[in-house]
């Protein structure tokens, strides 16, 4: 019997960004479902439970900053592993990894993205 398909939420809000996800990741046999901010996402993340969530960081509504920081504080989300995608710089990276209260993502690419990098980051973290 084949395996159960891996859900992958994907946060973001530029719709380009989203199909584009969404198609590559579906074309290679991933269930999706997407959200275009925090709010969406939150709502999304306790319908779907999904493997794994790529968010965006600057979103409008609710930032993927503070998404985030709820997914790690939440006993429900904290072990989905999530792949900050963003455009903004290495810094943020940096600001991320030092936060006390939150462990670092999983993943994390700098848009533009890399397809083999999200695709090997995705399936490394849903297997």
């Amino acid at each position: 019997m084949a395996d159960a398909k891996k859900t992958v939420l994907i946060i973001d809000d530029e719709p380009d960004t989203l199909t584009y996800f969404a198609s590559l990741l579906e074309d290679n046999g991933y269930e999706i479902v997407t959200a275009v901010d925090g709010e969406e996402g939150l709502l999304k993340l306790q319908e779907s439970f999904p493997d794994l969530v790529t968010l965006d960081i600057s979103m409008p509504e609710k930032s993927g900053v503070k998404l985030y920081r709820e997914m790690k504080d939440s006993d429900q989300w904290k072990d989905i592993p999530v792949i900050v995608i963003t455009g903004i710089s290495d810094d943020f990276r940096k600001f991320i990894s030092t936060r006390r209260q939150v462990p670092p993502p999983e993943g994390y690419l700098s848009k533009p993205i890399d397809k083999e990098e999200l695709l090997r980051l995705v399936r490394e973290l849903t297997s």
